[in-house]
């Protein structure tokens, strides 16, 4: 029986939303293993002088625990 757990983390891109995702999946890829999913539930952006300065994805990461 494969066991599976989830935890939302908040990840941050100065590109894109598309790079917040892949960084925060890359970023918890290292330190913990048997990444499976991850759903995006939440995007939103910073503003600096009128203008987009962060893009970020609060996401839920699902990993298998061996």
């Amino acid at each position: 029986m494969t066991i599976l757990k989830s935890t939302q983390i908040l990840s941050e891109s100065g590109d894109s939303f598309e790079d917040a995702v892949s960084n925060g999946v890359e970023r918890f890829s290292r330190t913990v293993k048997h990444v499976r999913s991850a759903s995006v539930n939440h995007m939103s952006v910073t503003v600096e002088d009128g203008k987009v300065d962060k893009y970020r994805v609060n996401m839920q990461i699902t990993f298998e625990v061996k």
